[in-house]
């Protein structure tokens, strides 16, 4: 009879421990790995805004686009539209970054966009698409402050570092 008792309190312990104590330690080790794919999509948010970055640099972003026979007008206009394409393709990973890394992007696609549009309005109409390239890349060498997108990409390293 004490046999029979005390293998029947063995037999409702363990089905206790296999249907209550057991799935909560399963659900347990579950949260580190949610945890750790957040982390993996806000490192990978990271790389593709620092890629972002140096797509639109301007010294980057001239010297990836021909400028044989076009007008001032159409340099300009597909320089922008560069920047602006690349932006929008990239916009959803500002859910995954800081506001303060997303305002940097934002704020140098903007600055990139404004540099364009002041060079090509400096130069005469007539210029060619190859007089506003010279002039962007003059004007980032004359002005320290011009390579904004070193800084930014510097910026999103530091942020991404957190997550490694």
């Amino acid at each position: 009879m004490l046999l029979s008792i005390i293998v029947g309190v063995a037999l409702v312990g363990i089905l206790i421990y296999m249907l209550v104590i057991q799935p909560k330690k399963a659900e347990a080790s579950q949260i580190p790995t949610i945890s750790s794919s957040s982390n993996s999509l806000q490192l990978q948010a990271y790389e593709r805004l620092t890629l972002l970055v140096d797509r639109i640099a301007l010294p980057n972003l001239v010297s990836r686009t021909s400028s044989d026979q076009l007008l001032i007008s159409d340099m300009q206009y597909i320089l922008t539209k560069s920047i602006r394409d690349e932006f929008d393709y990239n916009v959803t990973q500002q859910i995954y970054v800081t506001p303060e890394s997303w305002n940097a992007v934002r704020n140098l696609k903007e600055k990139n966009i404004l540099t364009i549009n002041q060079v090509a309005k400096a130069l005469p109409p007539e210029s060619s698409g190859m007089d506003l390239q010279k002039g962007i890349l003059q004007f980032i060498m004359s002005d320290p402050k011009a390579n904004l997108h070193e800084l930014v990409s510097e910026a999103l390293s530091y942020e991404a570092k957190k997550f490694l």
